[in-house]
């Protein structure tokens, strides 16, 4: 059976829901983190050389990396589920908010706190790039979403769940504010409506509610 190992509070919720969001068999494995450093546990570290999750054990194999967690779960058990055919119109729009997650917004927001946390001088280059990189991925969403109700289209697919993190669990500990992007925050409040990313929420981080308000979350 599939086993899919999730740190709370991480990007591995991505995997829970696309297991939950699919219907298939799959037996959890759940981790805290630890309280003083964050990071993971020395158990689940030691499954995969880059010591974080999610990792995946499926027989043989031993997966880590998100994207390709989603896209082996998809090939393998997915049954043409969560994604567009390849002849579809829309299907260059799947491929790109596939990978825009972890390819441009995660990166951008990543680097836009690290160059803010720095208290760069007034006019410095590289905070007004990290700033640009940071409010263009917010409004390649919100542009996107204003006139579509999933990132692929009418449908929703494994590419809204490789995206909802960043814009939830993540503000966490990179605090930002959704103040202005209407369309964001009216699709995430579509998105914790489903009934499918309630229960991975439940099994995988029993208790949390994901950050899904305007304001700025507290660190």
């Amino acid at each position: 059976m599939l086993i899919v190992h999730h740190l709370q509070r991480s990007q591995s919720e991505r995997i829970v829901w696309l297991c939950e969001e699919l219907g298939i068999p799959y037996e959890l494995k759940v981790y805290q983190r630890d309280p003083n450093t964050f990071m993971s546990p020395p158990e689940l570290q030691a499954l995969h050389p880059t010591q974080a999750a999610p990792v995946i054990q499926d027989g043989t194999v031993t997966l880590a990396e998100s994207g390709a967690i989603v896209e082996y779960i998809l090939t393998k058990y997915g049954r043409g589920n969560l994604s567009i055919s390849p002849t579809a119109a829309n299907y260059p729009d799947y491929l790109y908010f596939l990978h825009f997650g972890n390819g441009y917004l995660q990166p951008a927001i990543r680097l836009h706190s690290q160059v803010s946390r720095s208290n760069p001088p007034p006019g410095d280059v590289g905070a007004k790039f990290a700033r640009r990189g940071f409010e263009k991925s917010l409004q390649i969403l919100e542009d996107r979403l204003r006139t579509n109700t999933w990132l692929a289209g009418d449908e929703f697919t494994a590419a809204d769940i490789m995206n909802v993190c960043a814009l939830t669990t993540m503000r966490l500990f990179l605090p930002f504010s959704l103040v202005g992007f209407e369309s964001i925050l009216a699709y995430l409040q579509r998105v914790t409506e489903r009934t499918a990313y309630q229960r991975a929420v439940a099994k995988g981080d029993p208790g949390f509610q994901p950050p899904i308000g305007p304001e700025k979350p507290p660190r």
